[in-house]
This record gives structure tokens, sequence and C-alpha cells, in this order.
């Protein structure tokens, strides 16, 4: 059902798009938009009555269990960024992968931070432009999916799963669900619901908890997120084990609305690009997953893998 209505979500913004469809070069953008430079991104509306210089910005980062804490973990930043760009900035807490996608197409989130799995459906759904992304000291980043089970489990690999279960946190999310499906079905032959049940969990702290406290057998997840859950104290090692680890995946994207002012967004940008971390609230909770500073990025060249395993799952980012 869960899946069902996910497909119904993108279906209403497809339909809602072709009445504002323009003849011009887009890709697999939505029909809003326009990609006539080629890097896969919504261009900047050339019309000035199109752009938009809100009063006060609303920015939003991934859904997690408990939004009011990364309230406060973001809290100095967003100070930060209304220093630079001369805006109020509002937190805007999301319970769902599908909401935050939802306020950003319909203009009422202008900058936020969407999950790796995520990035694609902002980017052609909502016009998500993202330019940055958290990275080590030495400029390396990324995480890994992994397979967690209880520390008692009897499931020793991927393959054991057949004819158990496996949590999965939402369809948008790349560790939480396309990444397992693809590499479940390449190098196990097991399909979701036809060799293993399924259940949706949320986000990958509900995963987590999920397993650790039997609720589920099994979970994917993104272990930059069960990184920061132990450094919290929420969780232990003797508290999971874990059976598969994936390759490397770029983490969370921040970035814009395509049709921000463009020193607007020119100075979103630098909001993050001139941040000190030093003793901060996102310095604590991002170095315990090897986290250190904002760094450039662009979504055609990081993001290929994402698009890759997308199109092994038959994605469609604009049409059921």
């Amino acid at each position: 059902m869960k899946k069902l209505w996910f497909v119904l979500f993108l279906g209403l913004f497809f339909s809602l798009g072709t009445a504002f469809a323009q003849e011009c070069e887009r890709g697999t953008l939505d029909a809003r938009f326009c990609d006539e430079d080629g890097d896969l991104l919504a261009d900047v509306p050339s019309d000035a009555a199109e752009l938009v210089s809100p009063d006060t910005l609303i920015f939003a980062y991934t859904p997690v269990e408990d939004p009011a804490v990364y309230a406060e973990v973001w809290a100095d930043f967003l100070t930060h960024m209304e220093e630079v760009t001369g805006k109020s900035v509002q937190f805007f807490p999301v319970d769902s992968n599908a909401a935050q996608l939802e306020a950003m197409r319909a203009g009422r989130l202008h900058v936020a931070g969407f999950n790796t799995g995520s990035v694609p459906f902002a980017v052609n759904v909502a016009g998500f432009r993202p330019f940055a992304m958290m990275a080590a000291d030495d400029g390396s980043f990324g995480y890994e999916m992994e397979i967690i089970t209880g520390p008692d489990s009897e499931l020793a690999t991927p393959a054991d799963l057949a004819g158990g279960q496996l949590a999965f946190t939402s369809e948008t999310s790349n560790s939480g669900f396309k990444a397992p499906s693809a590499l479940l079905m390449s190098e196990f032959d097991l399909s979701a619901d036809a060799d293993f049940e399924t259940a949706f969990s949320g986000s990958h702290e509900n995963s987590i908890l999920g397993v650790v406290n039997g609720d589920y057998a099994a979970a994917s997840i993104a272990n930059s997120v069960l990184s920061r859950m132990i450094a919290r104290g929420v969780v232990t090692e003797d508290d999971y084990k874990s059976i598969y680890t994936s390759q490397t995946f770029p983490t969370t994207a921040y970035g814009h609305a395509h049709n921000l002012d463009p020193e607007l967004a020119t100075s979103i940008q630098e909001a993050f690009f001139s941040y000190d971390w030093e003793g901060t609230a996102l310095q604590e909770e991002f170095s315990e997953s090897g986290e250190a500073q904002f760094i450039e990025i662009d979504y055609l060249s990081y993001w290929d893998v994402i698009r890759k395993i997308d199109e092994a799952n038959g994605v469609n980012y604009t049409s059921p």
C-alpha cells in the first residue's frame, strides 16, 4: 500500500507538471522545467518575473526520527546563513521524504538537504539544484549501505534472507530501499516481496531501533546514521551485527530551489562554504560519521552511480 501511495504521489506531480509544460530540452526533468545546458538540473528561469527572493528562507534536513534534535544541531549554521544572506531562516521539520519533496515542489521549501536516494527525485520532480555535500577534512566522503540483524540472529549472509523479512526505510531512500533491492537481486537473486517479506519503517533510525528491539529480523540502513546513533549512545555495537556492506555512496546533498534569485542563490552557497564548523553542534553531530566540512559537488558526476541503481530498479522520476 505504501509503495502504491508513492506511485500515486509521483503521478500527481506528473499530471500537474504537464499543465506548465515548456518547449525546451529537459531530459528526465518534469515538464515544468528545462535543461538547455545538459547538466541534468532545472535551469534557472530567464524571466525575472519567475524568480523568487522570500524574506524568510525555509530550510529542511532529511527526515529523521526526532526532528527537534536536528533543529538544535542546525541552529548555529542557520544563524550563519541569516548573516550571509540577510534573510531570516527557519528550520522546517519534515517527517517523510515525500513531504520534503512536496514542499519544494510547491515552493514552500527553499534550501534543503535531501538524502542520497531522494536527490534524483528532488532534482527531476521539484527543481532541486544540489551544490554541496559533507566530507572529511581530507575531502573524502560517503557512506555504505549495510544489512544488519540482531546479534544472536541465525542470519549470516544476505542469502539467508530468503523466506524471511527485511525492513526498508522508504521507496526514495538509496541505502534504505533502492540499493539493497538492486544488489540483492543482482548478487543473490532475491526479489523483494517475492523471495522475502518487506516492511517500511520510515527512517534509518526506526529501522536500526527496530532491529535492536526485535521488531525486524533485518534491515538495510546507512552506516553513517548508525555511527551517529552509536556516538549518541542510542545503540551500541553489541546491539546488532552486520551481514553485508556495499560500495561507498555519496551522502546527503545540500542545495536550493531552481527559481531563487541568482544573487540569493549565490549567497546561500557562500553560507555553506564559509561556515566554520569548529566547536559547533554541527561538528559534534557529524564528526562521528567522519564529516567536517562542506565540499562543492555536481549532480552529473557525483550521482551517476545512484542513477544507475535507479535504472536497474526501473525507476521513472517523472511518471508512474
